[in-house]
């Protein structure tokens, strides 16, 4: 457990808080601490729900994507080839159930998150505000997961990425009417003599066009052949997220 707590305390920069729920006696604050860990224990087992969230500073750049499928998992928080999308926390709460955890590289507002949460086809009734999310190690203790021996399943942290942030745009940059996407482009129509200078040139080109950052997140990767300067996946998604945020706020900003 004081692994997951590390984890969790890397996730979200040391910003974050833990909370008892009764749902007959309502919900009261333990801070993240780790010698609180057999308080928690003892309260899950007593039938009390324990959760998760950023403390108030940081709850603008998080985001929670509720009651996640398998399917929608892999649509929207995984890339075509398997590997997981930037700032990404997993989090199976019951068996084929998710919760995902978003951390976003700038700001968010309640009504873009509402928008994303839309687009994710998470939970409508699990709004943004003040959103509080399982944790993972102790048991759901909701009835209806009760299974015939009278157990409870165990919320399990599927993946965490403490290294990356997610681009997400805002809504004032969203195309309107769709997108005129007029001459088909390559990478090697931008070529540059140097592998990242014709990955920023291709991302800057695709971003103007309207591309999504998933959808030029999935050209870099499957249109560059040489990947000897960013050997393994984390290093190749930082990279790759880097790039991408890098071209977003040009066009952005022009």
């Amino acid at each position: 457990m004081k692994r997951i707590f590390e984890k969790l305390n890397r996730y979200f920069c040391s910003n974050w808080r833990l909370a008892v729920l009764d749902e007959n006696a309502g919900r009261w604050i333990v801070m993240s601490d780790p010698s609180n860990i057999a308080y928690l224990k003892a309260e899950n087992a007593n039938g009390r729900h324990i959760l998760i969230q950023p403390l108030d500073i940081n709850q603008s750049f998080y985001l929670l994507a509720d009651d996640i499928t398998p399917q929608l998992l892999n649509r929207n928080h995984r890339y075509l080839n398997g590997a997981w999308k930037p700032g990404r926390m997993v989090i199976e709460t019951s068996p084929d159930n998710f919760q995902v955890w978003i951390h976003s590289s700038r700001f968010l507002q309640l009504k873009e998150k509402r928008h994303w949460l839309g687009k994710l086809h998470s939970d409508p009734s699990a709004g943004p505000k003040n959103r509080w999310g399982r944790c993972p190690g102790f048991r759901n203790r909701k009835i209806k997961y009760r299974d015939s021996e009278g157990r409870y399943p165990l919320s399990r942290l599927i993946w965490v990425d403490w290294k990356n942030e997610a681009c997400i745009p805002s809504l004032s940059h969203l195309p309107v009417g769709g997108v005129c996407r007029k001459k088909s482009i390559s990478r090697v129509d931008y070529g540059r003599g140097n592998e990242s200078g014709s990955d920023f040139a291709y991302a800057l080109a695709l971003a103007r066009r309207g591309y999504s950052n998933d959808e030029i997140y999935d050209r870099l990767l499957t249109e560059r052949s040489n990947w000897m300067n960013h050997m393994g996946v984390r290093r190749m998604q930082s990279y790759l997220v880097r790039t991408i945020c890098r071209a977003r706020q040009i066009v952005d900003n022009s």
